[in-house]
């Protein structure tokens, strides 16, 4: 089957020089378009429940104790370009602690540790390809790109699709973060329509009580409504 192209200015270029790792690590030749096979695409990876751990999708209770930071809910739909849900796929996400440190021995900057937060989980989309996790909101942190250069609070997604091959990453966004006009990944998006569907945004519907706000991020595999992904 073959899907409408993305539409221009959705994604990130592979180079996008002022985001400076880009330039060496960027390829240097156009990338090759690889036809699938078919019967094994349609077949399929299939990731087995057993794979998710108590607590995946509960990034707050991976330690002894309550993590400092403040606690929200995230959830949202993954579908297709036509709005059709895209059911049990394997969503993994990951993320820096409310100080702004990811739990990495290369991040070393300035900031604590949180003992009790990993920034790590996973879990799958239901039979209406919502997906559901609680987690500290993340806090901003330096980044070495440029004099001053600081990423806004985000959330990392990995999403699989049908083979290994079909994995798809993106970021997630807070809505009013003013480092968005200063930070070369978010802006080397061409796109501002699509920038915007980066943000997630605010819900008092998913608020739970006095216990955690909620947030909502669809995310869109094609079409012209496309998540950007590749950041």
């Amino acid at each position: 089957m073959r899907f409408p192209p993305v539409a221009p200015g959705v994604h990130p270029s592979l180079i996008h020089p002022p985001y400076v790792s880009t330039r060496t690590r960027g390829p240097s030749q156009a990338p090759i378009r690889l036809e699938s096979a078919g019967a094994p695409v349609e077949r399929g990876i299939a990731f087995e429940r057993s794979l998710l751990k108590p607590n995946d999708a509960d990034l707050t209770k991976h330690g002894q104790g309550e993590p400092l930071g403040e606690k929200i809910v995230v959830t949202g739909r993954v579908t297709d370009e036509d709005g059709r849900p895209v059911r049990n796929s394997l969503v993994e996400v990951w993320q820096c602690n409310a100080a702004g440190r990811y739990w990495h021995k290369k991040d070393q900057h300035a900031a604590p540790l949180d003992p009790n937060f990993f920034g790590l989980g996973k879990l799958f989309t239901d039979d209406d390809g919502r997906y559901r996790f609680v987690t500290i909101k993340p806090g901003p942190y330096p980044w070495g790109n440029h004099p001053k250069a600081w990423r806004p609070a985000h959330i990392h997604f990995s999403l699989f699709g049908n083979v290994y091959a079909q994995r798809l990453v993106t970021q997630m966004y807070f809505p009013g973060d003013p480092l968005f006009d200063y930070d070369p990944i978010f802006q080397g998006v061409p796109d501002a329509a699509a920038r915007q569907r980066l943000i997630s945004r605010f819900s008092l519907d998913e608020t739970v009580s006095d216990q955690m706000l909620g947030y909502v991020f669809d995310i869109v595999l094609r079409g012209r409504d496309a998540t950007p992904f590749g950041i």
